[in-house]
C-alpha cells in the first residue's frame, strides 16, 4: 500500500512512521521544513489536566488516553531515531487567584483519589518559591509531562525516513486530483503523487488545497498563538514545572521559560506585536512577580489548528482515500501518539484501540451540502 501524507508535523510525522511499521509504503509532502508549523511553535506540554480538568467530553477523553501513551512514544522515538526529546515528567501546578477557585481546586483533588493535590498557598510556594504570595492555593498533578517539541519535530523526522520513508520538504501541494470518488493523486508546482490513501495532516494549511469539493473539505480555520520566551538571570531561577495561572501557561524549558499564549483568529497572520509579548509578561508576573524584571529573549506565534466545534478532525472523508488528522488546536502534542494509532489504523482498514467516532470528518457533511446549495441556489 502506498500512502501520500501532506504536511510534516507532529501528527504527519507519526502516521507516517507507524504506517511504516506496519509495511506500507509512505511519501511525506512539507510546504516548509518538517517540524517548523504548529509542532515547533506549541510549548510541548502533554497537560491531560491543565488543559481539560475533569472533563468528560469526548477530546478529553482522548487526551486521557493519549497521555497514557506519551512515555513508551517517548522512549520509541528516541531509540528509533537516535536523538533525545527530552520528555520528562516533573507535574504542573494550576494556581487559584481566589477563594472560590481554591475551593473547587480542593473538591477536585478529594474527588481524584490521589491523582491530584490540592496545596495551600504557603505549600505551593514551597513547590514554587517564585510565585505571587496572594495565591490562594494550587492544584498539584504529579502526573502532568512535556517534551522539547523541537526536538520532538526533528527526531520524528529522523524516525521516519530511518525506516523507509520519503520526507520531501518545500513541495506544496495545491489540489488533488479525483476521479470516481476517489483521491488519485496529489499535485505540487514540481509533480503529481499518486497513492492508495492520502492523507491531510496540514494544520492550519488544511484547507489551502484546490479541488476537493464542499462536503469533503474538513473546515479547519487558523487560530493564531503568540508566545514568549523569558531568560532568567541564573538558571538556578526557573520554575521546577509547568504553572497555569492568570490566564497564562509557563513551561520551564532548559534555560529559559516559555510563556503561552494568546488567541485569535486572523487568518494566516504569523507577525507578532508589542502588545502580545507585554500583555503575556505581564500576566505571567502576576503568577510569579519577580518574571517583571525577566528580559524577553525570544517572540514568536504560530497557526493551530481549529475546528467550528473545537474537537479534533480524524477519520476517513466523503471522498474513498482521503483522510484526515487535523483540528487539534492547542493538542497536537498531547494526542500524536493516539492520532497516529488511529490513522494508520483506519488506513489499513482495521478499526483504531481507541474509538474517535467523535471526530468523523463527516459530521460537518450536512453543513458543507446546505452551504454549498445556498451559494448556487
Amino acid at each position: 500500500m502506498r500512502v501520500i501524507i501532506i504536511g510534516a508535523g507532529v501528527a504527519g510525522l507519526s502516521i507516517g512512521w507507524r504506517l511504516l511499521q506496519a509495511g506500507a509504503e509512505v511519501v511525506v509532502l512539507e510546504r516548509a521544513q518538517p517540524g517548523h508549523g504548529a509542532t515547533w511553535a506549541s510549548a510541548g506540554m502533554i497537560a491531560v489536566t491543565g488543559e481539560n480538568g475533569d472533563a468528560e467530553t469526548p477530546d478529553a477523553q482522548f487526551a486521557r488516553y493519549s497521555g497514557l501513551l506519551w512515555p513508551a512514544f517517548a522512549a520509541e522515538i528516541e531509540a528509533a531515531s537516535g536523538r533525545k526529546i527530552a520528555f520528562r515528567t516533573d507535574g504542573a501546578l494550576m494556581t487559584a487567584s481566589n477563594e472560590a477557585a481554591a475551593a473547587s481546586f480542593a473538591v477536585r483533588a478529594a474527588a481524584s483519589g490521589g491523582k491530584v493535590k490540592f496545596l495551600s498557598s504557603a505549600e505551593a510556594r514551597e513547590f514554587e518559591p517564585l510565585l505571587a504570595p496572594d495565591i490562594m492555593g494550587a492544584l498539584y498533578d504529579p502526573s502532568e509531562a512535556q517534551v522539547d517539541n523541537r526536538a520532538l519535530g526533528a527526531a520524528l523526522a529522523a524516525a521516519f525516513v530511518r525506516a523507509g520513508g520519503e520526507l520531501l520538504a518545500n513541495e506544496t501541494v495545491v489540489r488533488f486530483r479525483i476521479a470516481e470518488d476517489r483521491v488519485t493523486g496529489a499535485v505540487s508546482p514540481f509533480a503529481t503523487y499518486h497513492g492508495d490513501a492520502f492523507i491531510l495532516a496540514a494544520g492550519a494549511w488544511t484547507t489551502r488545497i484546490d479541488a476537493l469539493p464542499p462536503d469533503a473539505m474538513p473546515p479547519v480555520v487558523p487560530v493564531k498563538g503568540e508566545m514568549i520566551a523569558l531568560a532568567p538571570p541564573n538558571a538556578d531561577a526557573l520554575p521546577k514545572r509547568i504553572v497555569w495561572g492568570n490566564e497564562v501557561y509557563l513551561v520551564p524549558r532548559h534555560d529559559q521559560l516559555f510563556v503561552g499564549a494568546t488567541l485569535s483568529r486572523e487568518g494566516f497572520d504569523t507577525s507578532t506585536t508589542d502588545g502580545a509579548a507585554n500583555w503575556l509578561q505581564s500576566h505571567a508576573a502576576g503568577v510569579m512577580p519577580a518574571l517583571s524584571e525577566w528580559e524577553i529573549a525570544e517572540h514568536w506565534a504560530g497557526l493551530r489548528p481549529g475546528s467550528p466545534d473545537n474537537l479534533p478532525i480524524l477519520g476517513e472523508t466523503a471522498l474513498k482515500g482521503l483522510f484526515v488528522a487535523s483540528g487539534q488546536f492547542r493538542n497536537g502534542i498531547l494526542f500524536a501518539p493516539a492520532i497516529a494509532e488511529a490513522l494508520s489504523s483506519l488506513v489499513l482498514g482495521r478499526a483504531p484501540p481507541y474509538s474517535i467516532a467523535a471526530f468523523d470528518p463527516n459530521r460537518f457533511r450536512d453543513q458543507a451540502l446546505l452551504a454549498k446549495a445556498g451559494a448556487t441556489g
